[in-house]
């Protein structure tokens, strides 16, 4: 897979070699818009106004709108002009704790893989970071776009996660109330929250809708019948404090079936085993 950035990652005055590779894919099903009528392809063709005719993308030219109309022209060799050794390091502006920066900002997930002569150096830096529970906060340039990274170890190596910028966030549209909500309710809420407390383990989810959707292709390429999944029945609307007494009942009745089963002794305690942090 191509690399989508060569260059290094620089702190103090170590410089380590790196590259960048996509650490996400997009498994999302893609359709082909077609004519109901007779089922051809549609084609998107880029037509010059003033010509009347199909431009070839070597024959496209990146413009900058000054002014209304009125464009600028550049190059790749321009752009080229503009970058400077500092554009190809991912500079680290400082470590901070991962807890520090909020979900929201993480954007989009690269391998940071070491180059030639980078090995010593990626491994001090990852091996630093994992035992010291630290992530490294950086700038860099891929493409044209300068990129704020958050630079999170993992057993075999390092991740660089782009970040928005906080310019780049969107508000809510609005506040929640923040109604006050009572000790009991808080009590059976939290009780609620611990009952369903679990290890998260990737490996264990799959996007279920999806498979449903290749099922349906199947189905009308092979053309039979494809069943409709049965709606969920929406059952009497509860208030909150009726719905928390239920999935209260219905947790604790749990808890307590898988303790009152007989046996001969008392099984031992069994424990799910903990996978290392990848980071702090």
């Amino acid at each position: 897979m191509a690399s989508a950035m060569k260059g290094a990652i620089s702190f103090g005055l170590l410089h380590v070699p790196i590259s960048l590779h996509p650490a996400s894919q997009d498994s999302g099903l893609h359709f082909h818009q077609l004519c109901k009528k007779d089922g051809a392809r549609i084609q998107y063709q880029k037509i010059c106004p003033v010509c009347q005719r199909e431009v070839r993308a070597e024959d496209i030219v990146k413009g900058y709108e000054i002014e209304k109309g009125k464009h600028v022209i550049l190059e790749d060799t321009d752009l080229e002009k503009a970058r400077t050794k500092q554009d190809r390091t991912i500079r680290i502006l400082h470590f901070a704790d991962l807890s520090s920066i909020q979900p929201r900002f993480f954007q989009k997930p690269y391998h940071a893989v070491p180059e030639a002569g980078g090995d010593r150096p990626f491994e001090l830096l990852r091996r630093c970071m994992a035992e010291e529970h630290l992530v490294a906060v950086a700038k860099g340039v891929v493409g044209q776009t300068e990129h704020l990274f958050a630079l999170i170890p993992t057993p075999t190596g390092i991740l660089a996660e782009t970040l928005f910028f906080q310019d780049e966030m969107r508000a809510a549209p609005r506040e929640p109330a923040h109604p006050e909500l009572t000790e009991q309710e808080l009590s059976m809420g939290k009780t609620i929250l611990t009952s369903m407390k679990a290890a998260f383990h990737p490996e264990q989810y799959q996007d279920e809708y999806r498979g449903r959707v290749l099922e349906l292709i199947r189905a009308k390429a092979e053309h039979r019948e494809f069943a409709a999944q049965p709606e969920e029945s929406g059952g009497n609307v509860l208030s909150m404090m009726d719905a928390l007494q239920q999935m209260l009942q219905q947790a604790t009745g749990a808890n307590s079936n898988s303790n009152s089963k007989p046996t001969p002794k008392p099984a031992p305690t069994r424990t799910r085993t903990s996978r290392k942090k990848a980071s702090a």
